[in-house]
């Protein structure tokens, strides 16, 4: 197999099937490429929804449906496909990881495959990302950084010039350009990656796990590029209601999850200073927004959240995320009183 396409639906089942018809047009395009979609545990009729629109269309010559329950997260979602798919007689070449709030535009899956073809030393390559209006989204990425951290918090535009040679967010590039990272929203990975670094790290269950992931692969010799040739319009945030328009309290996931992706790859010094360096920036931010007399668009409590899920409160033990599905599935306890 030349490309597997791995997509999981999580309660966007209608994205998801406009995402499989912008994907019937592109398929054809690049011989071997199959799409596997999993159905990451809704629980309801998502799964024969799914069905019926892939038989319907006569989409079941290239479209794998699978289903899992609880949900697993963008992790153990796609590393329930990429198991099986590696573990295959034909695995497949290259694996684009594409979320369901997307839509492929023409040429997109082309232009990955044949710049990873002609880069046989690149690992990992991400899409250039847009809004369903043409606008620019974050595509390419440096690693983060505690200087970074500090400017996240403070948003104050002369010292964020000054830090910019730090700042996460890199200009999307014109032409194919080495970042750090890419979102994960359209990220194509050469097999050989896998069998250097593994899976996706199910610890994050979801959120930082495309930096984490493409950080262990530049360490293991396999580069990230962005290739802007491939473009993809993502409709960010739909199943999570994680984006910046959304003003909505951050879930404890993410917070956990920003805190195992320093403590792993950084370890506790490191952490404990990107944790204060936030924490500081932030506050001033806060402070200057009240006195400034600036709108208020940042989620509810982020400061607080921020803070009693950071290292001082937590500590240094590198934890799984926690995954919210598998808490809500777990059967409930009746208390009773003690005796004596």
């Amino acid at each position: 197999m030349k490309l597997l396409v791995v997509i999981l639906n999580y309660r966007v089942v209608e994205l998801t099937i406009e995402c499989l018809r912008s994907l019937s047009r592109e398929i054809p395009r690049v011989p071997g490429a199959r799409v596997a979609v999993c159905e990451n545990g809704t629980g309801d009729d998502s799964e024969a929804r799914l069905r019926g629109v892939i038989d319907g269309n006569g989409w079941g010559s290239w479209v794998d449906l699978s289903a899992i329950h609880p949900n697993r997260g963008f992790t153990g979602g796609n590393n329930f496909v990429l198991r099986a798919a590696l573990a295959a007689p034909d695995p497949p070449e290259y694996v684009l990881l594409l979320n369901a709030d997307t839509i492929v535009l023409p040429h997109a899956l082309e232009a990955l495959v044949d710049f990873m073809d002609a880069h046989p030393k690149v690992g990992i390559a991400g899409s250039r990302l847009e809004g369903p209006d043409g606008q620019l989204q974050a595509s390419a990425f440096r690693f983060f950084s505690v200087a970074s951290e500090f400017d996240r918090g403070l948003r104050l535009g002369a010292m964020s010039r000054a830090l910019k040679r730090w700042g996460t967010v890199l200009p999307t590039p014109t032409e194919p350009q080495r970042v750090d990272w890419v979102s994960g929203a359209s990220m194509i990975i050469r097999r050989a990656v896998f069998g250097a670094i593994g899976l996706l790290d199910e610890g994050f269950y979801t959120y930082f796990d495309d930096i984490d992931f493409c950080l262990n692969a530049q360490r293991a010799g396999w580069p990230t590029y962005c290739v802007p040739a491939s473009r993809v319009v993502h409709l960010e945030g739909a199943s999570t209601q994680i984006a910046h328009r959304v003003i909505k309290r951050r879930p404890d996931y993410w917070f956990q999850a920003r805190r195992r992706f320093y403590l792993k790859n950084h370890g506790p010094f490191s952490a404990a200073l990107a944790d204060g360096a936030f924490l500081v920036g932030y506050a001033l931010w806060r402070l200057r927004r009240r006195i400034q007399r600036k709108p208020d668009s940042d989620p509810p409590h982020f400061l607080w959240d921020a803070f009693r899920h950071s290292v001082f409160v937590t500590g240094f033990a590198l934890r799984d995320v926690e995954n919210p599905a598998l808490r809500r599935s777990l059967p409930a306890v009746a208390s009773s009183p003690t005796e004596g």
